[in-house]
């Protein structure tokens, strides 16, 4: 009989079965499943497979575990560790596995162990309601954390991405984003605890100040300052494969006192630059309190309907199909649509909003709303963002899949400043691959503290061989557009990692020289998630050789 697993590079079946065996003498054979490469299931969202990337964008069984292994403890997590570094075999840890549209929970290297942190390491440590913190473990996710905090009735808000159904912890340490003030979620962590490639246990910041004390074991301040002393280790844990983060602080939102989401809309794609302009200067001034994004019509419309409602001619739509499907949904919305929030007491808001509406209401044809100006209905953005824009997680935008059969997404997400020019530049680029490969733009632009996030989405039938091809050829293109225009992702799929990591080379490729040589003096065995962000380690380099 074929054997129906995938082996790890550098193992026979033979090491394989000791790897296993060693595995499961610490944490039972239950929490150790060997995975049939013959019969993955793409499951949902809500019920993401472990085994693969759901939303394959190369052959389905290209990026696929050997093994699923679940914790219980930090612990147990070391314990791993340890038995990885015995037998020489690849971990990928994730936390709950809905990294879709960058790769869900499969791994870099084929036949690696899927650590899945989130499936028994899902406690709320701290929920600190006084001083607005909490500590949590990897399989926390957005809506666990808020729901516990409305069952306790704290005053507190978390900041939450377009989908609620992730990992808090994991989605920090990819340096997501979401969309109140707080919406810089690493940014709004503190503190982490992390188990090293050799299996040591760290604590970072105040967190390595010991407090017999206290139930965490560590100084009362663990959460509320980030630095500590001495050389600042919370960054090299980000997007890296240099250990594995087990415990994080964040800190919430103590409630405002008063809140008020609001959309403005834009007729003409050409709008797009002088909303960017405006944007800018209000952001600077913390006018735009929160993470204010501006969005293609076609992102809402695909909320709305999938595309078959709208086109049946299998090209990207055309300007009249557009407004069409516009006026089709009837949600509101124009070629732009941007949304915001205002945070505090009703004569704070007002002022705010006058600023806001002064600024925009320069650019012709610009429509304001409040949410009781639009009527709540099925596919309404709008009143989505109503709960988004204060920290309530939802899982409703995830119908934008649906805008193709069979639908998969891959995400690419370059950076650039926050004017008109950068954004109509990168709109341009996108655009025009789009159209050349046969795919509707869907994007949004997110505007942080001084930079935008330019989230450019395809969305594509992953049971279409020829289509997925297309959408990654496409992608390959636009990194090199993007790199040669300036622009650099800040996020990718796995499959685009390498590609992307090439495209930051300055002075001779300086900083990947630096992550080689932090890799090889953590992880001198290879076991942490070889390829993550890049990074190989020394005995896969040799390999290409």
């Amino acid at each position: 009989m074929s054997q129906s697993y995938i082996l790890p590079p550098f193992h026979t079946a033979e090491s394989f079965d000791k790897a296993i065996e060693d595995f499961r003498s610490i944490l039972g054979a239950e929490h150790v499943e060997i995975v049939d490469s013959t019969k993955l299931d793409d499951q949902s969202y809500h019920d993401p497979p472990k085994t693969h990337d759901p939303f394959h964008i190369i052959d389905q069984d290209e990026l696929v575990a050997s093994i699923i292994i679940r914790p219980g403890s930090t612990e147990d997590v070391q314990e791993i560790v340890k038995a990885a570094n015995r037998h020489r075999f690849p971990l990928w840890p994730v936390s709950i596995g809905r990294n879709f549209g960058y790769g869900g929970a499969a791994p870099r290297v084929r036949g690696s162990a899927v650590v899945d942190l989130g499936a028994r390491m899902n406690k709320i440590l701290e929920l600190d309601n006084k001083q607005a913190f909490t500590l949590l473990e990897p399989g926390v996710t957005y809506k666990m954390l808020y729901e516990e905090i409305q069952r306790k009735g704290y005053n507190l808000w978390i900041d939450v991405p377009d989908l609620g159904g992730g990992s808090v912890l994991g989605n920090a340490t990819e340096r997501g984003v979401g969309y109140t003030p707080y919406g810089d979620h690493f940014m709004m962590h503190c503190g982490m605890e992390i188990v090293l490639p050799n299996g040591e246990l760290i604590r970072t910041g105040m967190g390595s100040l010991p407090d017999k004390n206290q139930p965490t074991g560590s100084s009362n301040t663990w959460q509320l300052f980030p630095y500590g002393f001495g050389p600042y280790h919370d960054g090299l844990f980000t997007q890296s494969n240099y250990g594995i983060v087990t415990k994080i602080g964040m800190w919430l939102m103590p409630d405002p006192g008063g809140y008020q989401s609001y959309m403005i809309t834009f007729s003409k794609d050409s709008d797009l630059y002088q909303a960017i302009e405006i944007i800018r200067p209000l952001r600077l001034a913390n006018i735009l309190q929160n993470v204010p994004s501006i969005r293609s019509a076609t992102l809402d419309i695909a909320v709305a309907a999938p595309r078959s409602d709208f086109s049946s001619t299998g090209k990207p739509l055309t300007e009249e199909e557009l407004d069409a499907a516009i006026k089709k949904v009837d949600t509101g919305i124009e070629r732009w649509n941007f949304y915001g929030a205002l945070y505090g007491p009703e004569p704070v808001r007002k002022v705010m909003w006058e600023a806001i509406k002064g600024a925009f209401g320069t650019i012709e044809g610009a429509k304001f709303y409040l949410p009781s100006d639009l009527p709540e209905k099925p596919g309404s953005v709008f009143h989505i963002r109503d709960g988004t824009l204060r920290g309530v997680p939802s899982t409703t935008e995830l119908n934008w899949t649906n805008w193709m059969p069979n639908g998969g997404t891959l995400f690419f997400s370059p950076i650039s400043p926050v004017t008109g020019e950068d954004a109509v530049r990168q709109y341009d680029i996108a655009k025009r691959r789009f159209t050349e490969f046969g795919f509707d733009y869907i994007g949004t632009f997110t505007v942080g503290m001084r930079e935008l996030h330019h989230i450019i989405i395809a969305v594509y039938d992953r049971k279409n061989p020829e289509e997925k091809r297309r959408a990654f050829e496409m992608y390959k293109l636009l990194v090199q557009d993007c790199a040669d225009a300036g622009y650099g992702e800040y996020r990718t799929h796995l499959a685009l990692m390498d590609q992307i990591a090439g495209t930051y080379n300055w002075n001779g490729n300086s900083i990947m020289q630096l992550n080689q040589t932090i890799k090889d003096a953590l992880d001198p065995n290879g076991i942490m998630a070889p390829g993550k962000s890049g990074v190989w380690p020394k005995q896969y380099r040799d390999l290409k050789k």
